[in-house]
């Protein structure tokens, strides 16, 4: 009886034993597990992060790009509607110069029939260049405007308003919507 007791004590003692080591074996392996499980997910979180920030940089390169095509859009636009702008900018001094000559009034008939000529060919240039969308500024007896207006005097006239143009020295011109050159005039005060 004694071994036996012996026997189940010892069973008793194994049994015990065997299941402390497997709860400490699964203990360490659920401790194992969760390590595993964190590490896991932290690389997870890691390709994540990566994958957002790769995202972000191809979104902003994507909206670069789309404002870089845009802006060259613009500048084509801009350089084909205003394509003139140099052979206009260049051929006002010839306008001016024309204008000049045609104020001579001519004495003899040969003179006549030259200004006649001269006043052909200016009016064929001013022409083209209406064609091309040149116009000129308005600005006696209109209200001076810096965008427009060149004020180079000041005068006092009391058949005008304050802040008119009462003369205009030089013409200024307007391709399209941009100023190429502004009207030097005399202001009232």
């Amino acid at each position: 009886m004694a071994e036996e007791k012996n026997q189940e004590m010892t069973e008793e003692t194994v049994e015990t034993i065997f299941e402390e080591e497997t709860e400490v074996n699964s203990s360490e392996q659920i401790e194992t597990n969760e390590k595993e499980e964190s590490d896991a997910n932290d690389a997870i979180e890691e390709l994540q992060k990566k994958l957002d920030e790769s995202e972000n940089r191809y979104l902003r390169l994507r909206a670069d790009f789309d404002n870089f095509r845009r802006r060259v859009q613009i500048d084509r636009e801009a350089n084909e509607k205003y394509k003139a702008q140099s052979l206009v900018t260049n051929l006002l001094p010839a306008i001016d110069n024309f204008e000049r000559a045609m104020q001579i009034t001519p004495e003899d008939e040969q003179a006549k029939q030259l200004m006649q000529g001269v006043e052909m060919v200016y009016r064929n240039i001013i022409d083209a260049l209406k064609q091309e969308g040149v116009e000129v500024i308005e600005a006696v007896g209109k209200e001076f405007d810096p965008n427009f207006h060149q004020a180079i005097m000041q005068g006092e006239d009391e058949n005008f308003d304050s802040n008119i143009v009462i003369e205009e020295f030089q013409k200024g011109y307007i391709l399209k919507d941009r100023v190429i050159r502004p009207s030097m005039v005399k202001v009232n005060q």
